[in-house]
């Protein structure tokens, strides 16, 4: 007769120990989220957080504060930076990406930004910035030198991640260098940025979109060249170098093993009048001070030191004789600088903040000579530069 064996049947394991442990912690990380500081500015990435939005039944109907309050959660959450740093680490290291927020992770900690192509958009902008530029220039025989600042990604292709589909930046440029250059001087800095002895400098940031001032400067010396100036002598002037520079593209991109930048600049005494724009060819003075302001090397954003960021009209006292008005994008805010060593007034247009054209402007403050200062990049997409071929009158 076979031996019979009897078994406890198992108890199933009750699943409510797990449920209570996964409603303690989304509880518990939820608490800790409403009284964890909250922040007026996400400094890693150079922008505003967003701030839990007021309530109102008609936000609440039309979604626009489930909205708010997703960016809200979003910008605010605890820890919130040591999260996006390691999801970042394990992006690069594990799953190997080469890029990163619209821009490219290239060799040696270089980012570039992206620009595989041209959409029609932007085309037909740029079609309208080039003939803008040269109407402009037309209107102002003999005054105009056009500077077009080349990306980094043109002077330093084999730094970039192997086979990325790159537009083609060079033939654009001789493009645009061809329509503009029938009524502007036009500088060309490829050959100089791309000669051994110049390429091997330090002429782009490598985590940020703009060049740097040695770069700018490089630029400098290719306009002194072109208009019989002596200039700005470097060897002269004490230097000051400021370090751990992370720029906007480490802000897209926060790679954990960013190299950092630095900003190495002159500490001149020219002053800047900053002023405040009341209409067409209509301003007054704002604000004086110093054409570099060094507080904001203590903030994330260093390279806004250089004439005190982006303003609508500014002037600055120079060194040298006559005058020059320099429209520009922010590249040329290093750049301005040098000049003080050869021009007695120098006058700063960016058309972000300065809605008109610029003719009055010329005639009333008796400008020499203008200088059109952007990167390729901004001038291809910038819908303000229309602002400069608009006809004005003096008030």
């Amino acid at each position: 007769m076979g031996k019979v064996v009897y078994r406890k049947e198992k108890k199933s394991r009750s699943p409510y120990p797990l449920l209570i442990l996964g409603a303690v912690v989304v509880f518990g990380f939820s608490l800790v989220n409403l009284v964890f500081p909250k922040r007026d500015q996400l400094e890693l990435e150079n922008r505003k957080a967003a701030q839990l939005p007021a309530f109102s039944v008609s936000a609440l109907l039309d979604g626009s504060w489930q909205s708010g309050f997703a960016r809200w959660m979003q910008d605010q959450f605890a820890l919130r930076d040591v999260w996006v740093n390691t999801q970042r680490a394990a992006d690069e290291i594990v799953f190997q990406k080469v890029e990163e927020g619209g821009i490219l992770l290239g060799k040696d900690h270089w980012m570039f930004t992206k620009l595989f192509t041209v959409d029609d958009a932007t085309q037909k902008q740029l079609a309208k910035n080039v003939q803008a530029v040269s109407d402009f220039a037309a209107a102002h025989p003999g005054k105009v030198t056009f500077l077009l600042a080349p990306s980094a990604s043109v002077i330093y292709p084999e730094e970039l991640p192997a086979g990325a589909p790159m537009a083609d930046e060079n033939a654009m440029l001789d493009d645009i260098f061809t329509t503009v250059g029938q009524n502007a001087s036009v500088l060309d800095l490829r050959p100089t940025f791309t000669a051994d002895k110049n390429k091997n400098e330090y002429l782009y940031f490598k985590t940020d979109h703009h060049w740097t001032p040695n770069g700018a400067y490089r630029a400098y010396e290719q306009f002194c060249a072109m208009k019989g100036l002596t200039p700005f002598d470097r060897d002269t002037h004490e230097s000051i170098t400021v370090t751990d520079f992370q720029g906007t593209h480490y802000s897209a991109t926060r790679l954990w093993n960013v190299e950092n930048d630095e900003i190495t600049y002159y500490p001149l005494k020219n002053e800047m009048t900053i002023y405040r724009i009341t209409g067409e060819a209509a301003y007054e003075p704002e604000t004086t001070e110093n054409l570099i302001n060094t507080m904001k090397f203590n903030t994330r954003d260093k390279y806004a030191a250089f004439l005190d960021g982006n303003n609508g009209y500014s002037v600055i006292e120079g060194d040298g004789e006559g005058s020059i008005l320099v429209v520009k994008d922010s590249y040329a805010n290093s750049f301005i600088p040098y000049l003080t060593a050869n021009y007695g007034k120098i006058g700063v247009v960016d058309f972000r903040n300065f809605k008109y054209g610029l003719d009055s402007t010329i005639e009333q403050e008796g400008y020499d000579e203008v200088l059109i200062l952007y990167n390729f990049q901004t001038f291809i997409a910038d819908s303000n530069l229309i602002y400069i071929s608009r006809p004005s009158t003096l008030q």
